[in-house]
């Protein structure tokens, strides 16, 4: 293993037991590490990768597992993806019994209580981080900023506004 490709196991492991909201909360962490830190990835290549595990279909983890692959080929998208899923998965199975044993708990009413802000501040997280390395250009923050509060006002199906930016974007305007 190259120590590129251990830096990033113990880094997404660590990260992984942090991942309240999936792999995608943690982006801005993700981001400081590979792009600004290591300078394994470009800003562009960040942003294709989160892009490309955004629109495939199955989970958003496929995000790390294009990080590990352009670290080291096969073995770092293998070595990424069980660095960031077993750790956590593990922590989530002994923190699943210990939940139900201590349902009636107080701490654990205040325990989900901190949750749910966390998640939520985690995820808002991303989308400025994301919105800063993609948003270059006037018309395209405002653009973001419109289907934001679409998305957020009304019961607008997000393909639509999707197709919008597709548009704009092939049309050059974005």
């Amino acid at each position: 293993m190259s120590p590129a490709l251990i830096a990033l196991v113990i880094h997404f492991g660590l990260l992984s037991l942090l991942a309240f909201g999936g792999a995608g909360a943690l982006t801005p962490e993700i981001h400081r590490v590979v792009v600004d830190q290591q300078g394994w990835l470009t800003e562009r290549q960040f942003l294709d990768y989160f892009a490309i595990a955004q629109a495939a279909p199955g989970p958003n983890v496929l995000f790390i597992t294009l990080i590990g692959w352009h670290v080291d080929g096969v073995t770092g998208a293998l070595a990424a993806t069980m660095a960031m899923c077993l750790p956590g998965a593990a922590f989530t199975w002994v923190v699943a019994g210990l939940w139900q044993r201590f349902r009636d708990h107080p701490w654990r009413q205040r325990i989900q209580q901190g949750i749910a802000p966390l998640t939520v501040g985690l995820v808002c997280c991303t989308a400025w981080v994301m919105i800063g390395l993609a948003d270059h250009h006037w018309f395209a923050v405002v653009l973001t900023l419109a289907a934001a509060l679409v998305s957020w006002r009304t019961r607008f199906n997000p393909l639509w506004l999707l197709a919008v930016g597709a548009a704009l974007g092939a049309a050059g305007y974005v």
